[in-house]
């Protein structure tokens, strides 16, 4: 059983997986750790199932497994899982969707 199957988020929660900050420059200068930026780029794990409306409808995601996503620069819950790091996010705290 895969990682992101061993959780699944709640509700409008979304796991998402960080990219790696970069740790050289373009010309080959390593990047001490405190310089290196937050990444605010994420691939989306796993996905709840969403909110219910008053009427009991459930409200759809406007994400999926797979699509890469802009995160906010704060926020989140760092959620680690087979020492890997993830971060969950309500849906509406993504800012958008990359395009392939």
């Amino acid at each position: 059983m895969s990682k992101e199957k061993k959780f699944l988020p709640l509700f409008d929660r979304v796991l998402v997986e960080r990219f790696a900050a970069e740790k050289t420059t373009k010309g080959g200068i390593m990047i001490p750790e405190k310089a290196q930026e937050r990444v605010l780029k994420a691939i989306v794990v796993a996905v709840g199932p969403g909110t219910r409306t008053d009427k009991g409808y459930v409200k759809q995601m406007s994400v999926t497994v797979g699509e890469n996503v802009l995160l906010p620069e704060y926020g989140g819950t760092k959620v680690v899982l087979e020492d890997q790091e993830y971060f969950l996010f309500r849906d509406g705290d993504i800012l958008g969707k990359f395009e392939d």
